[in-house]
């Protein structure tokens, strides 16, 4: 293992540099802290520095030395979304109208992070109160994608996607209630999972709270598996939080997919977009699952109109956000924002409620395929560019944005997006995985299959 750039290491590969006494957390900080800072300029992945950092990686610096870590991520440095409390750091959300006073206290993920050890550097932008996927919000600007700066890392989670695809670290929190972990994991090239609902406790629960889940953003399955491991368990805080022990999701990833059931998922209940390179990412990974023996056949769920039952959930959501907000504060906010709430304020209650009774409805539908996992395409196209205009933010959400990844959200299945490679511009590909409720085994078990296949 090559640890002249500790800044270029997955967390395996820290962790086992900090065993072997060939680096310690220290200097696996002061690296990525001076990428951070030749880089981050022109990226603006962060909301705010942990300036804590320094005194965290020195603690475990001496809990390695003394050979004594103290959790599975010790001196790990790791990132937190901005829509997620960490004690000491105030929680904008993106946005000029929320409050700047430090969290008092840190949020159930958080809480799991510093037990296991890990270094929090920094918060990373989201959009505001994570409502769209550009990457760009009122109170932090445009985050940029490391790839290609004249393009979007995608969003909600953009900084946590950018700072995973400029080696700011190997482990990054984000949020997803329609796809806010996997868009930017598949625009920037990096791994994105999200959980099953209820897997990583959270609160306070933010606008999607009935949906919405945390998980790991990384650059490769295993760092993914290794911090849902730290992330997920029972906590009483969270009303939705699984009542499970804690559990080592590394275990049984690297077994293959030799006689699993995959289904190739062509329509998610509409007519969802999707361009010639996601096409040629998911046929190549069907071949690459097949060559390794999965049994892939086409599956067609008779699925309610799921987008018309998101845009509605979304957008009834964002309103309530919206009038949340002091009557003064609300020229603040994202104008695109503001039409959303402005377009959904008025949803009769009925609508909402049956609404909810078609989230559910597709839930049974999918729970109901005879399959092990789900592949389908993660975006409808590589990464736009950073400053194109939404004209319409409700056609954006179900054309350019989410439309692949809301269904999981909706029926609260676990589901990733893994990198497919380039297309011919240079932009990232990939695809989407998805099994099961409860079933993050298999989905990750599946993701390194097709990890491993892919280089």
């Amino acid at each position: 293992m090559d640890v002249t750039d500790p800044a270029a290491l997955d967390a395996e590969e820290l962790l086992a540099a900090y065993a072997a006494e060939r680096l310690n957390p220290l200097e696996a900080l002061q690296a990525v802290t001076e990428r951070i800072a030749r880089r981050n300029p022109e990226i603006n992945a962060f909301a705010v520095m942990n300036p804590q950092a320094l005194q965290a990686a020195r603690a475990s610096a001496l809990r390695w030395a003394e050979g004594s870590p103290c959790g599975a991520l010790d001196g790990v440095p790791v990132t937190v979304k901005d829509l997620v409390d960490v004690a000491g750091l105030p929680t904008r959300r993106g946005s000029k109208a929320t409050d700047p006073t430090p969290a008092a206290e840190d949020a159930p993920l958080v809480k799991a992070l510093r037990q296991a050890g890990a270094v929090i550097i920094g918060k990373t932008t989201t959009t505001e109160f994570g409502w769209k996927s550009p990457g760009d919000c009122p109170l932090t600007g445009i985050t940029r994608n490391p790839w290609n700066t004249a393009h979007t890392p995608g969003g909600s989670s953009s900084g946590a996607a950018a700072a995973a695809a400029s080696f700011f670290g190997p482990l990054h929190v984000g949020t997803d209630g329609g796809g806010s972990i996997r868009i930017p994991a598949a625009w920037s090239g990096v791994v994105g999972l999200k959980p099953t609902f209820g897997r990583v406790p959270q609160w306070p629960l933010g606008a999607f709270g009935h949906i919405a889940v945390a998980g790991p953003l990384a650059r490769s399955v295993r760092d993914a598996a290794l911090m849902l491991s730290a992330l997920a368990g029972f906590c009483a805080a969270d009303p939705f939080s699984l009542p499970e022990p804690k559990r080592d999701f590394l275990s049984g990833i690297e077994d293959g997919v030799r006689g699993l059931r995959i289904g190739l998922l062509h329509s998610p209940g509409f007519p969802a977009p999707v361009d010639a390179d996601g096409m040629q990412a998911l046929e190549e990974a069907r071949q690459a699952l097949e060559e390794q023996g999965a049994l892939v056949r086409e599956i067609s769920p008779e699925l309610p109109d799921v987008s018309e039952v998101f845009a509605k959930l979304w957008g009834v959501a964002l309103a309530r956000v919206v009038d949340m907000q002091a009557a003064d504060k609300r020229a603040l906010l994202d104008p695109g924002l503001l039409a959303v709430a402005a377009r959904f304020r008025d949803t009769p209650a009925l609508e909402l409620v049956q609404a909810e009774a078609l989230r559910v409805e597709a839930a049974h539908v999918m729970a109901a395929l005879e399959v092990d996992a789900i592949l389908c395409p993660a975006v409808p196209h590589c990464a736009p560019l950073a400053e194109a205009k939404v004209d319409d933010p409700v056609a954006a959400l179900l054309r350019n944005w989410a439309p692949w990844t809301f269904l999981f959200s909706l029926t609260r299945q676990p589901a990733i997006s893994v990198p497919m490679g380039v297309n011919a511009a240079g932009l990232p590909t990939a695809v989407q995985i998805a099994a099961p409720i409860y079933r993050d085994d298999v989905v990750l078990r599946v993701a390194r299959a097709l990890e491993r296949a892919v280089g």
